[in-house]
């Protein structure tokens, strides 16, 4: 911990319809990484990424297309929105241990116009007892959590909707985000339902595009083009009994709490701090009610407080906790959290522009939805 730093970010356009391959959306975010960051790409010698579905490109594929000299590190991890927090973890522990100088992290997707998880059934050892019953798609996975949830602690669509209303204020003041219509509470309950509770605004916003990150030595990034995001604290946890495949949480206990709750005593431990010294958060949101969950699992509220929290300005750009400063993935769009971590940077390094929050010293980002989840805690180089 405290020995690596994030040191560049870099995204592609995000749109419905890109026009492009895979491979070129990443080969653009991993390049323009390399370049924040002022790192040549002679000198990087790691890849990592992750995909659902068959849905991407491989490290090697991207290191080939980079020219890259040769890698002493690379992984390709087979899971979805639980993976970025957890595949900059892995960078930082192969340069921390010396195995690699200077990773790349990304995820490219075609993700509107190519595979679209969201409306995709998971095939998977859990799928026979799914299907029948028409339980197979990930919307309709978090809504029965949300459901839930607001069942046992009396939460309400307001609690949702001041989720969804919160984030698309900053989505109005990011360019990148490809929602950025206003959003009023009335306009929230008169539109469509997805998926009970969910409605439109609920709902992520699945995109076509690309984002990535470098992670370097700490020592390293200090010398380079922006002031580093130092890895303060990393961690995974999933839950007992997490499935099958990773559509399947049939035998999980509790569909009112995920994996923060989990992680937050070691997440917060090595990090040498509380919940009470986290200037801002940018919480992994593929439905709204993934903030609420995260803000109570992390300590910011407690149980049932959270769209209360929300409701009181608390998470706005100059409230309490900021949260989601981009949009989130509701608004700025659904690159399964890579762009979350991203974001988290781009507040670390005050590089935020509009949506920049006062106090930026210290940042907890997290990637999950559900049963198993990873989180970061990044802070300025103090």
């Amino acid at each position: 911990m405290r020995a690596t730093a994030i040191a560049g970010v870099a995204y592609t356009e995000l749109s419905k319809k890109s026009g492009r391959t895979v491979l070129d959306l990443a080969t653009e975010a991993t390049r323009g990484a390399a370049a924040d960051a002022g790192v040549p790409l002679s000198d990087v010698d790691g890849v990592v990424s992750f995909s659902v579905l068959d849905d991407s490109v491989s490290s090697e594929a991207v290191a080939t297309t980079l020219a890259l000299p040769g890698l002493r590190f690379v992984m390709d991890f087979q899971q979805g929105g639980q993976s970025p927090c957890f595949m900059v973890q892995q960078a930082a522990m192969a340069v921390s241990l010396g195995y690699a100088e200077n990773v790349l992290v990304f995820r490219a997707l075609n993700g509107r116009s190519g595979v679209r998880v969201g409306s995709t059934s998971f095939a998977g050892g859990g799928g026979q007892y799914r299907y029948p019953i028409g339980y197979n798609a990930y919307l309709m996975y978090i809504a029965m959590w949300a459901r839930r949830y607001m069942h046992e602690t009396g939460a309400t669509a307001e609690d949702l909707a001041a989720v969804a209303i919160a984030q698309r204020d900053y989505a109005m003041r990011n360019t990148r985000a490809v929602v950025r219509k206003p959003l009023d509470l009335q306009s929230y309950l008169d539109s469509p339902m997805v998926a009970d509770p969910f409605r439109v605004a609920d709902c992520t916003s699945e995109v076509d595009g690309a984002c990535a990150v470098l992670v370097t030595s700490l020592e390293r990034a200090r010398d380079l083009r922006q002031r580093p995001a130092v890895i303060a604290s990393a961690a995974y946890r999933a839950g007992a009994r997490p499935g099958l495949d990773i559509g399947d949480q049939l035998l999980y206990d509790d569909y009112t709490r995920n994996f923060t709750g989990l992680l937050r005593d070691e997440l917060f431990g090595r990090a040498g701090i509380g919940p009470a010294d986290v200037d801002f958060a940018e919480i992994y949101d593929c439905f709204t009610s993934t903030v609420l969950f995260g803000l109570e699992g992390l300590g910011f509220c407690e149980r049932g407080e959270a769209g209360a929290f929300v409701r009181s300005g608390a998470t706005a750009q100059h409230g309490q906790l900021p949260v989601n400063t981009n949009g989130g993935l509701l608004a700025e769009g659904y690159l399964h959290g890579m762009n979350t971590v991203a974001e988290a940077v781009l507040q670390i390094q005050g590089r935020g522009g509009d949506r920049q929050v006062p106090r930026h010293d210290v940042g907890v980002v997290t990637s999950g939805a559900l049963v198993d989840g990873s989180a970061l805690v990044l802070t300025s180089d103090r």
